[in-house]
């Protein structure tokens, strides 16, 4: 039996749904909170998420979640959780941190704690005292809420709205992602006539097709 994980699709606030819409169709359950979907299910289905759902800007990893209410506390609590099963020895592993509503409120400092409590990790794991972080990039993230931490890594890379198909950007262009979410709240089938005459860019267009 593969082991299960718990991951995180980001949403643009009041499209959680249409997220937790595409998610299910992979067939698995969700939960939805502000801005995000969150679902279990095996690392195979990160994978999936990020090839085929059109309407989340990235596919998180969630590593851990505790109370954290002290520098001491986060420091701890994060060493203790098994960086090692998800970033190799050469990995690079920068640590970006938001901070909403929480005793922590320093996010430089909460981002310097949890980087110095994976590095500590890393050294008993490997049995070495200094990584050159020179291979692939892991990004993480500490996001404090209400005094709980949530420690991600992003799975996603350049975020999922970038398609690919667009090389120059007009002014304001609008996001893949939120074109798709657009068009699945008409509604539209792929059998009926598609018409948006003031198009301009043609990003919606585009993701219809």
């Amino acid at each position: 039996m593969s082991e299960t994980y718990t991951f995180i699709a980001t949403a643009t606030m009041g499209l959680e749904s249409i997220v937790a819409k595409e998610i299910k169709a992979l067939g698995y359950k969700t939960t939805v909170e502000n801005g995000k979907v969150m679902w279990d299910g095996p690392i195979e289905s990160m994978i999936e998420a990020n090839l085929w759902v059109r309407t989340s800007d990235r596919i998180k990893l969630v590593v851990g979640e505790f109370d954290a209410f002290t520098f001491d506390e986060l420091f701890e609590k994060t060493k203790a959780l098994p960086w090692e099963d998800f970033i190799p020895v050469y990995g690079e592993f920068p640590v970006d941190g938001r901070s909403v509503k929480s005793t922590l409120f320093s996010i430089s400092d909460c981002q310097r704690i949890v980087k110095k409590a994976v590095v500590e990790r890393l050294k008993e794991t490997y049995n070495q005292e200094w990584f050159k972080e020179d291979g692939p990039k892991f990004q993480l993230e500490v996001a404090l809420l209400k005094d709980k931490a949530t420690l991600t890594i992003d799975t996603s890379g350049e975020g999922l709205h970038k398609r690919g198909y667009r090389r120059l950007h007009n002014r304001a262009p609008l996001k893949e992602t939120l074109a798709a979410a657009l068009i699945s709240l008409t509604n539209w089938r792929y059998d009926e006539p598609f018409l948006d005459p003031f198009c301009g860019s043609g990003t919606i267009p585009i993701e219809a097709a």
